[in-house]
């Protein structure tokens, strides 16, 4: 946890995010500014789907994809889409503290319960679909996961703005990643 930076003023974040989508959406956020009026996304939000995170930001502001661990990988065109199409020129990946997609493996007989019980499935077929997208879907540490995200990212969209940053759903607070 000491990677992570706590924005409570302007001043706290990064030089680089400052006067940028990354900039505003922390600032809407954490800082409570006024919201200004969107006709077009500014930035791509890849968040996880988990239902406890909600953000504070201006209509328009932002195209959102969710996924389990705010993972993006399978998500692709739908961030090709958004820079492509929608023009936006910043993605912020907000990984979360307690993610439900770190250490899946754990959760493989509740997984697979789960599907019996609550969807009809036969066991061997929950646990066939939990055997082929586990492996897939486990993040490993959230922190790790967002930063390393973020460098498949740059790598991939070498113009794109892309702010590793970490939800607290304690706090229901935006901090920045030291990288």
């Amino acid at each position: 946890m000491d990677k992570l930076i706590h924005v409570s003023t302007e001043e706290d974040i990064f030089p680089e995010y400052r006067e940028t989508p990354i900039g505003l959406l922390l600032e809407y956020h954490n800082l409570h500014r006024s919201f200004d009026s969107y006709s077009k996304a500014q930035l791509l939000i890849g968040m996880c789907m988990d239902n406890r995170k909600s953000l504070r930001i201006p209509d328009n502001f932002a195209y959102i994809i969710r996924s389990g661990g705010g993972n993006l990988r399978y998500s692709e065109f739908k961030v090709s889409y958004a820079i492509a199409i929608g023009g936006v020129k910043a993605i912020a990946l907000l990984g979360h503290n307690n993610c439900g997609m770190v250490n899946l493996y754990s959760k493989k007989e509740k997984f697979i319960e789960g599907l019996v019980e609550t969807a009809g499935w036969n066991k061997e077929f929950a646990e066939e679909h939990y055997m082929n997208f586990a492996p897939m879907y486990e993040i490993g540490n959230e922190i790790d996961f967002v930063l390393s995200e973020a460098v498949r990212l740059r790598s991939r969209y070498p113009k794109i703005l892309v702010a590793p940053l970490f939800y607290n759903i304690e706090d229901n607070e935006f901090y920045l990643i030291k990288e």
